[in-house]
């Protein structure tokens, strides 16, 4: 073949019909996917995903049809290089379109598994409760979940851009399939990945940081290297403090489990990561729960966490930072606790997350209540109920095993109960079913009698 501009152009104009027979297989997830109606995403989130991708391949087959209509009109003439510079730019593209689908199809294939399914329907409801603020009510996104391997969660927060341009309409957090073995872990990870979206939604970071700046800055607009470390950690250490609004000694218990890890990571420092080190990590959740829901059990847990990882045989310089950082911790609660995000006139972040209603005396209550009428937890808002059943294993009335047995029945009613909400609601706002007026016709019957049939009873007799 040589290398004209003809050869060229037949070519290309075969790729590119090539990526249109792809993008043709690319079918909506409705039409694709089977899964039990309990384990299908909200239809807020399914038709945010199936219209971000529906655009996607729009744009695609419009500049697909494009190209081809220049290579037989004013691209005939162009050189072979111009061609393929065009089409390259188009086959990257639709790869981006490519890494959009595979991007939501996680979220969506794993809910045709039977249980994984309702597990994740179920996590859906719950994150979409770990996101309400009933005191300060904002737009909040969907959000869906999926499993993954791998020990920690992450969130791709909705409202960001996607691969190759465009915004997610829903926020997607990932979970570790190893934090499904209980509700310690599963609670944690899935609030903690929440909040920060509630963080962004709200402004958090930036304000809290501009708010520990003027606190804590010395002469010259200078940090102490512990409050330092503490504004370049503060997205991570909000989105635990949110974790802990809502879960109480659960959010922390559970990030024990993510952070327990060999000695020396747990105290190493990286001067890069977002994240506090493991062991510092623990004690500011501590701090922040002894402000937030005032118990013996937090000196405790911060005690045990210590004995678990003790700061022995350390050098006297990162020995010195320990010390500074868990002196400074509960003055980083109360900044956290008291800030107020919407203005100083306006409900302090602390008592948005009402905390009376997680105090360790009235979760403890509640499951008491629960063990008696056990319909009390599954009419509860989910993150109660996980915060109730934390606080119970926590104290030493509930094991593990029964725990995430709850924990499942959980997940399967709420998976349930919201659809059966969402299809009450829909069947509310459609008109009644009307049968339609189906056309008649006359067909001669017996000797010149006429009777009239409906028009499919004459199809079916033609």
């Amino acid at each position: 073949m040589r290398g004209t501009p003809s050869a060229a152009r037949r070519m290309l104009s075969g790729e590119a019909r090539a990526l249109l027979t792809r993008l043709d297989q690319v079918r909506p997830f409705a039409v694709r996917e089977t899964m039990l109606p309990a384990a299908a995403p909200s239809p807020a989130a399914q038709t945010g995903i199936e219209r971000t991708l529906a655009a996607g391949r729009r744009e695609l087959r419009g500049r697909v049809l494009a190209y081809l209509d220049w290579l037989d009109g004013g691209g005939a003439a162009a050189s072979p290089a111009e061609m393929q510079r065009r089409f390259t730019a188009l086959r990257w593209r639709f790869n981006d379109v490519l890494g959009q689908f595979d991007l939501f199809q996680q979220t969506i294939t794993q809910r045709s598994e039977h249980e994984v399914g309702l597990w994740l329907s179920g996590m859906d409801v719950a994150a979409a409760d770990a996101l309400d603020l009933p005191d300060l009510p904002f737009e909040a996104p969907p959000v869906v979940c999926y499993l993954d391997r791998g020990p920690g969660a992450a969130i791709r927060r909705a409202r960001t851009r996607l691969p190759g341009g465009g915004s997610s309409p829903v926020a997607i957090v990932r979970v570790p399939r190893e934090r499904m073995v209980g509700g310690y872990g599963l609670s944690s990870s899935l609030c903690h990945e929440v909040g920060h979206q509630g963080a962004a939604l709200l402004g958090l970071v930036p304000s809290l940081q501009a708010e520990l700046r003027a606190r804590a800055a010395g002469p010259g607009g200078r940090l102490p290297l512990s409050w330092a470390l503490f504004s370049r950690w503060m997205p991570e250490i909000v989105a635990d403090f949110w974790a802990i609004g809502k879960l109480g000694v659960t959010a922390t218990m559970g990030l024990i489990g993510v952070v327990s890890l060999p000695r020396r990571f747990v105290f190493r420092l990286d001067p890069f990561d977002s994240h506090p080190f493991p062991w510092i990590r623990v004690h500011l959740g501590a701090a922040i729960g002894e402000l937030l829901h005032p118990d013996p059990q937090w000196r405790a847990l911060g005690e045990l966490w210590s004995a678990l990882y003790p700061p022995d045989g350390l050098d006297p310089q990162a020995r010195a930072l320990l010390d500074a950082l868990t002196s400074a911790a509960p003055g980083l609660a109360d900044l956290l606790v008291s800030h107020r995000p919407q203005g100083p006139a306006e409900p302090s972040l602390g008592r948005l997350f009402r905390p009376a209603e997680r105090s360790p005396m009235r979760l403890l209550a509640l499951y008491e209540a629960s063990r008696r009428r056990p319909e009390l937890l599954d009419r509860a808002a989910p993150t109660l109920a996980f915060a109730v059943l934390g606080q119970a294993r926590a104290a030493g009335l509930l094991s593990p095993e029964a725990e995430s047995r709850r924990v499942e029945g959980l997940l399967r009613g709420w998976a349930l109960r919201s659809t059966l909400a969402t299809a009450a609601a829909c069947a509310r706002r459609s008109p009644p079913a009307v049968r339609p007026v189906t056309p008649r016709k006359a067909v001669p019957v017996g000797a010149g009698l006429l009777r009239s049939l409906p028009e499919e009873e004459s199809w079916a007799h033609r």
